[in-house]
């Protein structure tokens, strides 16, 4: 069982890691594993599966307005148990504050190191669905990093309440990080502290959110050196293959879009070409990224295989 962090400091090459979501309820997870099936040659060595927070609808039955729980995308922990086991990759299960109390955070992980997966991605989350802003669950967390502090404590023997002799767990602890600054952060500087205090509660290693210019990585790292922040920090990439992407993804992630790029797409005749040059844009970023000194690569790949394949194979070949 390899974690980020011994993979980090004994590696010999470039940290590869792939972040996919689940299906959304009631469809085929035979989609999903075909397309990592796909990406098996360029040898990932961790697969992040994201967590989608449940949340309530409401809906009209028999005269009355009947309160629904949703959650649109379920089967983090199965699909972490199934990749481990498929294809004998390390799963990174995604953990958030959102929906979970201290209880209900302690079960998941106890759950997840049942099942042998050491590595989790701590995220606060974003607001669910018709909320505007984020609200913790009673006696859950509002910030990424108190879930960080919980699951150190899991690792120091440290349970929500007294326990005789408790085994302590093992896991490596990433958090996210915004080079262009989380949405809702008054300034870099700002966004910057909140990183710093995750990595204080015990946060090993950064993946950061995707971006699309060598140089925000750059400054991301020099800024968080500067603030004392010493844990590896991955640069997160996302092919672009199509140009309804020139609109969603600064819609969606808040992220900015170099002109060269959206020039570039936005001139091509077909689909194809529109393809070809999104996809050797982001394999060029990601070249550059490598020769910074970047430790590794994580493609948010939303389990699709084609954006990622290519570029992919235009940085290695056709394996890695």
């Amino acid at each position: 069982m390899t974690r980020v962090t011994e993979r980090l400091q004994n590696g010999d090459r470039p940290l590869l890691s792939l972040e996919i979501t689940p299906p959304d309820r009631g469809q085929s997870i035979d989609e999903l594993f075909h397309n990592i099936d796909s990406l098996m040659p360029m040898s990932p060595e961790f697969i992040n599966v994201t967590y989608h927070q449940a949340y309530e609808d409401y809906e009209e039955k028999n005269g009355s307005i009947v309160r629904r729980p949703r959650r649109k995308k379920p089967g983090t922990v199965g699909i972490c148990a199934a990749i481990k086991n498929r294809f004998a990759v390390e799963p990174v299960a995604h953990l958030i504050c959102g929906g979970f109390d201290r209880w209900e955070t302690e079960d998941a992980l106890i759950d997840l190191h049942y099942l042998g997966i050491r590595n989790i991605l701590a995220l606060r989350g974003d607001p669910p669905p018709g909320q505007s802003l984020f609200r913790p669950k009673k006696d859950g967390y509002a910030f990424a990093a108190d879930l960080v502090a919980q699951i150190r404590d899991m690792n120091q023997g440290v349970y929500v309440d007294a326990l005789d002799d408790p085994v302590p767990t093992s896991f490596s602890i990433g958090v996210a990080g915004y080079p262009e600054k989380h949405v809702e952060a008054a300034n870099r500087e700002t966004d910057i502290r909140h990183l710093k205090e995750k990595v204080d509660q015990g946060a090993d290693y950064v993946v950061t959110q995707m971006f699309f210019s060598a140089r925000l990585y750059k400054d991301y790292v020099a800024r968080a050196r500067e603030a004392g922040i010493t844990v590896p920090i991955i640069p997160g990439i996302k092919p672009i293959t199509t140009p309804r992407q020139l609109e969603r993804i600064p819609r969606t992630f808040f992220v900015s879009l170099p002109d060269a790029l959206v020039q570039s797409i936005c001139e091509a005749r077909t689909a194809k070409e529109a393809f070809k040059r999104g996809t050797d844009s982001v394999a060029e970023l990601a070249g550059e990224l490598l020769e910074a000194g970047a430790p590794g690569l994580h493609l948010f790949t939303m389990g699709k295989g084609r954006g990622a394949r290519a570029v992919l194979t235009r940085l290695f070949g056709s394996h890695r």
